[in-house]
C-alpha cells in the first residue's frame, strides 16, 4: 500500500489539544462535523492519534419545558467548581437551509459559557441520526484527549434522538417536572428503558407545594421503573432537584456516580466496546450515505428520477432501485 503524506495540520491540532487549548479544541471539532471529503480524511487521521482519559460520559434528556438547559448549566457549574474540567455536546436539530444549529445552547448558558474549565459546543446533527453519532462521539473523543473529564450530552428530546445518545454515553439521565400528576402520560415506555438515572426538576425548597409535587412525581416515576425493569438489574433511582437553584443537583451527580460504580470497570469496558461496534456500523451507514451522494451516476439521474416520483409515475421502492443501481455500476 503507498504510504500516504501526514498533514502538518495534525500535529498542529495534537499540540494544542494536549495542551488543551479553546482554539484546538473547537478547530478538531469542527473537521470532525464537516462531511467534506478532505475533513473527513483529516477527522480519521486525527482521532487515529488522539490520546485517551478518564472521563464519564452523560446523556442527558427531558420533556418539553424541563429546563433541561438550566439544569446542565447548574450541574456544570457544581462540577467545575469541585475541579473538573466539562464538556457540554448540546445536539441541536439543524437549519434545513445552513445546516447549523438552531437552539444556540452558549446563549442559553451564559454563566457555564465563560467558565474557563468548561467547553460548550451545540453540535447540528444535519438532520440525521448517524451524523449525530458520528460528529458527537468524535467531539467527545477531542474533548477527552484535552483533559475534559466530565462531559454532558444534551439531547433535543425528540424520540430516536434519546437512543442515539443512550448508545453513547456511561449514564442516561432522564428529567422530568411535576405537574398535575399526569407526567407518566408524557414518558414513553423505551425513554424508561434506556434511562438509567431519573430527576424530578424544579423541586425548589422554598415552594413547598411544587415540593410536595415533585416529591409526588418521584414516587410515581420509582414505582413504573420497578414494573419496567427486571429483577436483578439495575432499577433507576428517582431523585428531585432543583436546577434553578442548585438544591441536590450534587445528590443527582452521586447518582450518576453509584450508577458508574455499579457498571464496574469491566462492565463499563464491555459498554464501551459494544458502543465502539455500534459506532463502527453507524460510520459505515454515514459513509455510505455521503458516497450516495456524491455519486456521479446518481447525480446524473437524481433530477429525473425525483420527477417522475413527484408525478406519480415511479413508485418510491422502484425509484430507490434505480439511484442503486446507478451507483452500483461506477463499481
Amino acid at each position: 500500500m503507498p504510504v500516504t503524506e501526514r498533514s502538518p495540520m495534525i500535529d498542529d491540532l495534537l499540540t494544542g489539544i494536549r495542551d488543551g487549548k479553546r482554539a484546538s479544541v473547537s478547530r478538531a471539532i469542527t473537521i470532525m462535523e464537516s462531511t467534506a471529503p478532505k475533513h473527513r480524511a483529516l477527522a480519521r487521521e486525527l482521532l487515529a492519534e488522539l490520546p485517551r482519559g478518564d472521563v464519564v460520559r452523560v446523556g442527558i434528556s427531558g420533556v418539553p419545558g424541563v429546563g433541561k438547559s438550566t439544569f446542565i448549566e447548574t450541574l456544570g457549574t457544581h462540577l467545575t467548581q469541585q475541579g473538573h474540567k466539562v464538556g457540554v455536546l448540546a445536539v441541536d436539530p439543524s437549519s434545513v437551509r445552513t445546516g447549523g444549529s438552531v437552539l444556540g445552547d452558549k446563549t442559553r448558558m451564559a454563566r457555564l459559557s465563560v467558565d474557563p474549565n468548561a467547553f460548550i459546543r451545540p453540535s447540528p446533527s444535519a438532520g440525521t441520526l448517524g451524523g449525530v453519532a458520528r460528529a458527537t462521539v468524535q467531539a467527545m473523543a477531542v474533548l477527552e484527549a484535552a483533559g475534559y473529564d466530565a462531559i454532558l450530552v444534551e439531547t433535543v428530546g425528540v424520540g430516536q434522538s434519546e437512543v442515539t445518545v443512550a448508545g453513547m454515553v456511561d449514564t442516561f439521565l432522564f428529567l422530568t417536572i411535576a405537574n398535575t400528576g399526569d407526567q407518566l402520560q408524557g414518558i414513553k415506555k423505551g425513554i424508561l428503558e434506556i434511562t438509567d438515572v431519573v430527576a424530578v426538576n424544579k423541586a425548589d425548597p422554598d415552594d413547598e407545594a411544587r415540593s410536595q409535587q415533585a416529591r409526588v412525581a418521584a414516587r410515581e416515576l420509582a414505582g413504573a421503573l420497578r414494573l419496567v425493569r427486571g429483577h436483578g438489574e439495575w432499577v433507576p433511582p428517582v431523585v428531585t432537584a432543583s436546577g434553578l437553584t442548585g438544591h441536590d443537583v450534587d445528590g443527582v451527580w452521586a447518582q450518576i456516580l453509584e450508577h458508574r460504580d455499579h457498571l464496574g470497570v469491566d462492565g463499563l469496558a464491555r459498554k464501551r466496546a459494544e458502543q465502539q461496534l455500534e459506532f463502527t456500523w453507524a460510520l459505515v451507514r454515514d459513509e455510505l450515505d455521503q458516497r450516495l451522494r456524491h455519486s456521479a451516476g446518481v447525480k446524473a439521474i437524481r433530477d429525473d428520477v425525483r420527477a417522475e416520483v413527484l408525478a406519480g409515475e415511479l413508485t418510491a421502492p422502484l425509484a430507490a432501485d434505480r439511484l442503486l443501481a446507478a451507483y452500483d455500476d461506477e463499481r
